[in-house]
């Protein structure tokens, strides 16, 4: 096992969670980045960050990104989150927490990576969830990818907790949803954050009942965000990527939480490494 994934002047990429079909603008993200020769040592993800985040570790290459492009291209072809509404009630109802099982984004992942340990990806690689026994975040550092990312990416409601040792897991947007500081911990000195959004979108009061929780989340989102982001010491260059949206969604608009939803997933995923592309060159990033 990797014992110490960055050092001085090492480059980390970090994969923030949130949004669900906006996860795409990270898959832009990591081709502008990769496209420019920027490759990490380290890779640190939530939720879909971590998703995407371990295909990066397993594949740093152009060809890994284009890869996975295609299983976001393709997803709303697959099964991940099939069945009916029919169906997706009758698993509620069965299981009382949530609407989908995981078997089938279980198989998606072990299909996609080509190896079955942390350890043995190309790239250093953490990903983070909230341990519901030990209301904390829990680090992901070894042991089998496929439950570590499941866990990550469990969203309440509409996947299980992951059971890992006797310990459940749930998503890990939670409680750490851009993980800034995790970089510093491990050494990195160079951090470049890929999310999905919306983090330039001002807050505004609820106006109805659903909203009240999207809100109250997304503060808490931002609040840890912005302070990790004051707490950097000043050697620590931190680039956070553009989506290249003009508008992005608001916090409380539902449609971002359509996640059977994959329409436009090449357009943004292209959007965002067009404007990716452009941050780099006018920052004097990686090479032509």
């Amino acid at each position: 096992m990797r014992t110490s994934p960055a050092g001085p002047g090492r480059v980390a990429f970090v994969l923030g969670g949130g949004g669900g079909p906006l996860g795409a603008h990270e898959v832009g993200m990591l081709g502008a980045l990769i496209e420019r020769g920027i490759v990490p040592d380290l890779v640190l993800g939530t939720s879909v960050g971590a998703i995407n985040g371990v295909a990066v570790a397993a594949d740093p290459t152009v060809a890994g990104v284009e890869r996975l492009a295609g299983v976001w291209s393709a997803i709303d072809r697959s099964d991940v989150f099939e069945g009916s509404v029919l169906g997706r009630l009758t698993t509620l109802a069965r299981t009382r927490t949530h609407l989908h099982d995981n078997a089938s984004l279980r198989a998606l992942l072990t299909e996609a990576l080509p190896v079955s340990r942390i350890e043995d990806l190309a790239v250093a690689f953490q990903c983070v969830a909230a341990s519901i026994e030990h209301a904390s975040e829990h680090w992901f550092t070894g042991g089998p990818v496929v439950e570590a990312v499941l866990a990550s990416a469990s969203v309440p409601g509409i996947l299980p907790p992951v059971e890992i040792e006797g310990e459940h897991f749930i998503d890990g947007g939670i409680v750490n949803s851009i993980p800034v500081s995790r970089a510093v911990e491990l050494g990195a000195r160079q951090i470049y954050v890929l999310h999905v959004g919306r983090l330039d979108r001002p807050l505004e009061p609820p106006r109805w009942p659903w909203e009240v929780a999207l809100v109250a989340f997304e503060i808490a989102r931002r609040h840890r965000f912005i302070g990790d982001l004051a707490a950097l010491p000043e050697e620590i260059d931190v680039h956070v990527l553009s989506t290249g949206q003009q508008d992005p969604p608001r916090y409380t608009d539902l449609s971002q939480f359509r996640y059977r939803d994959t329409s436009n997933v090449g357009e943004r995923i292209e959007r965002a490494r067009q404007a990716s592309a452009r941050y780099l060159e006018e920052h004097g990033l990686g090479a032509t």
